[in-house]
């Protein structure tokens, strides 16, 4: 059985639905985000779970028992946010023991689970030291031990990560990665970030306008979006227009607008007339000097308009001589090069039958 189930949930304000009809299933143990843009519900959908907010239609069940009738504070659940809010007159000793100590456990008890969770966040020399002498990092990892004290049976994480420059943001990232994966405990993400989603999550649920687009693994969300959102939502990919003209041999034959008819992967029920777009990640479109003979079934002429250098690889902008334009990504790996085209570059462009993936909504 699930440790969390939520049926058919929907919250309203007003008139908008900000969480509509969604159904999900979390395993004990998952480390499972909700991703979206701002304003697609996943803030909500986690007050819900917490028991700040209740829903207007459905069911939140916590190990098959309705969570309607308990208090915020009768749920083991624990809610990390992303101001950390650590008392600042307090230490970190005084602010991890504080849910402790609200729940009347004997001073015992208190002083070792304190301890170990200091210990599972590498802070126990921290634990005099007061909120405002630590670092961004320090005060993130005290809101995470202050979380696991009480041994929740679910942690909710909201954007916790939203305070942190990106070199921090990276290496909790892999703090949380270990510390979830130690603890065993069931991590609830909220995150608008593609980056963190993917690198964090056993499953991903990817929301717009209060539903629920997919729910997947990070790879297959990648690899196999459902539908245009998603697709474009997760990662940079190239989406044209484009109209199924043949299905033969498994291969599907498009005709693209702007550049004719290219091949690409079979797709579930594609007959001729259907229109859609073909998605094609960046990595899968190989760029080579023009004129260096192309064994890939699609490749095409253009030019370098524009690129932007990442250290280990550059993204290229490049304009194709019917005026479309594609990006491609080139790993950096030739030694003292630091790109490997220039804007105005003649190349050709490619990319294999089975690259891409044809969408029709």
């Amino acid at each position: 059985m699930p440790i969390l189930e939520i049926r058919n949930v929907t919250r309203r304000f007003g008139g908008l639905a900000a969480v509509h009809d969604v159904s999900l299933s979390i395993e004990a143990g998952e480390f499972f985000t909700l991703l979206g843009p701002s304003g697609c519900g996943k803030t909500t959908l986690l007050r819900m779970i917490a028991g700040f907010d209740l829903p207007d239609a459905g069911q939140i069940l916590l190990d098959g028992k309705d969570l309607a009738d308990t208090a915020p504070e009768r749920r083991p659940i624990h809610t990390v946010f992303q101001s950390y809010a650590l008392f600042p007159h307090m230490t970190v000793w005084q602010n991890i023991a504080f849910p402790l100590e609200m729940a009347r456990r004997p001073p015992a008890e208190i002083r070792q689970r304190v301890a170990e969770a200091l210990e599972q966040v590498h802070l126990a020399d921290k634990s005099g030291h007061f909120p405002h002498e630590l670092s961004g990092g320090q005060k993130q990892r005290v809101a995470l031990a202050r979380g696991l004290v009480n041994k929740p049976r679910l942690l909710l994480l909201d954007e916790p990560l939203g305070a942190l420059d990106a070199k921090l943001r990276e290496e909790m990232r892999n703090e949380l990665i270990e510390l979830q994966r130690e603890i065993g405990v069931t991590f609830i993400f909220v995150t608008h970030s593609q980056q963190e989603a993917l690198a964090l999550s056993h499953r991903i649920a990817v929301m717009r306008e209060g539903r629920v687009e997919q729910v997947d693994e990070p790879a297959k969300l990648y690899g196999l979006p459902r539908n245009r959102f998603v697709a474009d939502f997760i990662g940079d990919i190239n989406m044209m227009e484009a109209e199924v003209s043949a299905v033969a041999h498994g291969q599907l034959h498009l005709h693209i607008p702007v550049l004719g008819v290219v091949q690409a992967p079979p797709a579930a029920n594609a007959k001729v007339g259907d229109r859609g777009v073909l998605a094609l990640r960046p990595e899968q479109v190989r760029l080579t000097p023009q004129g260096q003979h192309h064994e890939l079934a699609n490749h095409f002429h253009g030019k370098v308009q524009s690129f932007i250098y990442l250290g280990d690889v550059t993204v290229y902008t490049v304009m194709l001589d019917n005026g479309a334009s594609i990006e491609a990504l080139a790993a950096n790996n030739a030694p003292g090069r630091a790109t490997f085209f220039k804007v105005g570059d003649d190349v050709a462009v490619a990319w294999r039958h089975d690259a891409g993936l044809f969408l029709d909504e």
